[in-house]
């Protein structure tokens, strides 16, 4: 029996080519976009590089983008971002000037710091090379002269108990213990024969008969004897005679005031 036989259609053969790419078919369903990747020859011409399927038209676009129980979805959707609001865009812009504010600031705050306890640091090593330093850190309350009907013969200067007292300049201590009126004393004999005295200490650090530098510690501050509060009552004397200190300690770079 003879009929007639349509000759089918075949594509050329690709076997032997080595698969690497994908292909990828785009779906447009209500503005959303699927993207499916299978494997394509690395060497396939143009028509085989991409084949590009309208899914829309096709009748099982739902189990495609969905999947089944037998059949995971075929395509996936890609979610557009969205664009962030312009307020909160201008709160976190707000947010980052403010906080680059406040480094600036604690920066230049600490530098202020950084530059004064430079420049501190800087005046009492000067002192300390002239071979002069202060008595001890603290509040000038009283000078020398007349002061409640009677002579003051030193400055004081008050502060904490414990704050350290310290030689002004080289010498040797010639006395360290009990005084009257004093409490407790130390006499440093500089070498130039001046004689200072630290008066109402609380504790005594050197040694009667010690070599000490200038800024050498040599007692701490105290509240003994005829005192009416921790301080350092500093006294220097010149050939024999007790004379000012704050201008013999100003002449060497000192201010207590």
């Amino acid at each position: 029996m003879m009929g007639k036989h349509r000759k089918e259609d075949r594509l050329p053969p690709t076997a032997g080519r080595p698969i690497r790419n994908k292909v990828v078919a785009a779906v447009v369903a209500g503005g959303a976009f699927a993207a499916v990747g299978q494997p394509l020859s690395a060497n396939a011409g143009s028509e085989q590089e991409r084949d590009v399927q309208n899914l829309a038209k096709t009748k099982n676009l739902s189990t495609a983008i969905t999947g089944t129980q037998n059949s995971p979805a075929a395509v996936r959707l890609l979610q557009a971002q969205q664009p962030a609001r312009p307020e909160a865009q201008e709160l976190a812009k707000a947010k980052a000037i403010e906080a680059e504010r406040i480094i600036r600031e604690e920066a230049a705050r600490q530098a202020a710091i950084a530059a004064a306890e430079a420049q501190r640091a800087a005046e009492e090593q000067a002192r300390k090379a002239a071979g002069f330093h202060v008595p001890a850190e603290g509040t000038y309350t009283s000078g020398f002269g007349s002061r409640w009907g009677s002579s003051h013969m030193g400055i004081d200067i008050a502060n904490s108990i414990g704050t350290p007292i310290y030689s002004v300049a080289p010498g040797e201590v010639i006395d360290a213990g009990p005084a009257s009126g004093f409490g407790l004393w130390v006499r440093v004999q500089h070498d130039d024969g001046t004689i200072t005295v630290y008066g109402h200490v609380n504790t005594i650090v050197a040694e009667e008969g010690q070599r000490v530098g200038a800024g050498e510690q040599i007692a701490t501050m105290g509240n003994r004897g005829q005192s009416t509060g921790p301080h350092l009552h500093f006294e220097v004397h010149e050939d024999g005679t007790k004379i000012n200190p704050l201008p013999w300690l100003r002449e060497r770079g000192i201010d207590v005031t």
